[in-house]
């Protein structure tokens, strides 16, 4: 998966999914396609690359231009039936040879960004191409220029277009990266709706967190429940990790890279399904057991007649409606158990926790600390 910062996420359909590539296997071939007219005058169309795990793909051009002492290739990004913001985006590799012992530089070109907070797999003040997709370039770059016997001195230079504007409905302005898009990919294979990708982009919020030295994070379900808690702690952007429904992936990164305070906020029923013990909140991976949400009611006063009201609810909002009407607090309950689960999860991690429950439109419903 192109996995991290560059990431939208929708429901996944019922149907077969088609993979597609990611942003660091398009740069890969559009310089291998580059360097190739630069050195020998003719773009190769298509382009083969080898992936890190053995696959051949092959890219058609959608660009190509050479001039001076310059050649560039373009490559229309196809994420397949993901639903990867850089779907659709042309991926551009421009290079030029280098002095002799410069080596091989990368270059951000408009349209990816530049790394301006630590934590993240490439130093501050680089462009924003991370070490996998620059290991395939520099094997791209290494074996062209051994074959046609010169150093491999070769600034590579990528650009994404309209990456500025893509990078905007990201989470790389949180995470520190500015100007544009990541160039990413661990594989070179996008795997549509992979959880895997998602994870990765909290750990690298996590990271980021850490290293600047931040003592408060917040991971929320939602936008609703992120903005409410994001207001009541006056935390900054870089202190929101997109946690979605993935409990457990913040957890037990937490657990082994700890920041001194947590804070989790959700509605009311991915909370339920949390203070159950569920690590993924999703509503296809786990649901609100009702028989328990009946004990808990029953615990806090509710009689026979609520407890079969709410054994036969169909969701867990008209159990928290039916609840409210009846002077029952069970948010409360809720966010108290859900924080037990949490540190739980964590085992004695330096990480002190509370949890926020809110109602749909974000109002706060209930807060254990």
């Amino acid at each position: 998966m192109d996995a991290g910062e560059n990431e939208i996420r929708l429901e996944k359909p019922a149907t077969a999914l088609r993979r597609g590539w990611t942003t660091g296997a398009c740069a890969t071939a559009a310089t291998k396609a580059a360097l190739t007219a630069l050195l020998t005058g003719e773009f190769p169309d298509p382009v083969e690359i080898t992936l890190p795990r053995g696959e051949t793909p092959s890219f058609a051009l959608a660009r190509e231009q050479t001039g001076c002492d310059r050649a560039m290739a373009g490559i229309i990004k196809d994420a397949g039936d993901d639903p990867d913001v850089t779907h659709g985006a042309l991926v551009m590799a421009s290079v030029r040879r280098l002095p002799h012992g410069a080596g091989i530089v990368f270059k951000a070109g408009a349209g990816v960004g530049m790394v301006t907070k630590a934590g993240l797999p490439v130093p501050v003040g680089e462009p924003a191409i991370n070490p996998v997709p620059r290991q395939m370039m520099t094997g791209v770059v290494t074996a062209l220029c051994q074959e046609h016997g010169i150093a491999p001195d070769i600034e590579i230079e990528i650009a994404i277009e309209n990456g500025a504007e893509l990078a905007l409905k990201t989470w790389n302005p949180r995470l520190g990266i500015v100007g544009g898009l990541s160039v990413l990919g661990t594989t070179g294979i996008v795997h549509p709706f992979s959880c895997a990708a998602w994870i990765h982009s909290i750990h690298r919020g996590i990271d980021v967190a850490r290293a600047e030295g931040f003592p408060h994070v917040l991971g929320a379900t939602g936008s609703s429940s992120e903005k409410t808690a994001q207001a009541f702690h006056a935390l900054p952007d870089i202190a929101c990790l997109d946690m979605g429904d993935f409990a457990g992936g913040l957890l037990k990164y937490l657990r082994a890279h700890p920041v001194p305070r947590l804070t989790i906020a959700g509605g009311f029923a991915k909370m339920c399904k949390l203070a159950q013990g569920a690590m993924d909140l999703h509503s296809g991976r786990s649901q609100v057991d009702m028989q328990w949400l009946a004990a808990q009611a029953e615990e806090l006063g509710a009689d026979a007649g609520l407890k079969q009201r709410i054994l036969a609810a169909n969701t867990a909002l008209e159990v928290l409606e039916m609840t409210r009407d009846e002077g029952i607090d069970l948010p409360a309950v809720i966010a108290d158990k859900a924080r037990t689960i949490a540190l739980e999860t964590l085992r004695g991690a330096p990480v002190s926790v509370d949890v926020m429950v809110t109602d749909r439109a974000g109002a706060l419903l209930a807060h254990a600390e």
